[in-house]
């Protein structure tokens, strides 16, 4: 396995990028000699930043052109955001390791740094799950909640241009961009209950590949 490049196929996005480096980095310290290929894929969801999150969650709108891939053979194994992963699974693969996650949190991204109770009546909320939408209508009804697309950058420059007022996007997301500067506030649970895989990294492969699963393995809980 080890004699040759193994390829690892995830969305193009920064911070995709920066989960695939992390996985490496695990795998590197159970096999230093492990050679890797990284190949990105602008999948369907990252092509479409109009179709509100709430309306396809979980789908493969993430995954769809990543699994192909692998079906295919043309890439090894793939790496996730595990709550991105779809409800149900393409047949022929399986999910070899959930890591730990680095922080389930949300968090709040602000104008002038506000915490959540500091802003204003009626602010311009921006959120992608159907989850954060009704928690947040729950704990503040005067809320207008818009709907957000994009990657990350893309969302808190939104701030910037005046459209919104704040956004609600995942802490472990702005961690592995060295963006945690720009967290106003780390949610509390009793207003946001996290997604149950939040900050977790999937890690998928071919089930008749049972010698490369063994070797993922190892990323369990890691």
């Amino acid at each position: 396995m080890f004699g040759r490049m193994l390829k690892i196929g995830t969305r193009s996005s920064p911070l995709a990028l920066r989960q695939v480096d992390e996985v490496i980095g695990c795998l590197n310290e159970f096999y230093p000699q492990i050679r890797v290929e990284i190949k990105g894929f602008d999948t369907y969801g990252d092509r479409d930043k109009i179709t509100p999150i709430s309306d396809i969650e979980g789908s493969d709108f993430f995954t769809r052109e990543i699994e192909d891939a692998l079906l295919k053979g043309e890439i090894d194994f793939a790496v996730h955001s595990a709550k991105d992963l779809p409800d149900e699974m393409p047949e022929g693969l399986c999910i070899a390791a959930i890591t730990k996650s680095i922080d389930s949190s949300d968090a709040l991204v602000s104008k002038n740094n506000l915490k959540i109770d500091k802003l204003r009546y009626g602010a311009r909320v921006g959120v992608s799950s159907q989850r954060r939408k009704a928690q947040l209508r729950k704990y503040r009804n005067d809320f207008q909640l818009v709907d957000i697309r994009g990657n990350i950058e893309e969302r808190i420059a939104k701030l910037k241009d005046n459209k919104i007022d704040a956004i609600v996007v995942a802490s472990c997301a702005l961690m592995r961009l060295g963006l945690e500067i720009k967290i106003a506030q780390r949610i509390p649970l009793e207003i946001l209950t996290p997604h149950p895989l939040q900050g977790a990294l999937a890690v998928e492969v071919r089930k008749d590949n049972e010698e490369l699963r063994n070797i993922l393995e190892v990323l369990n809980g890691r």
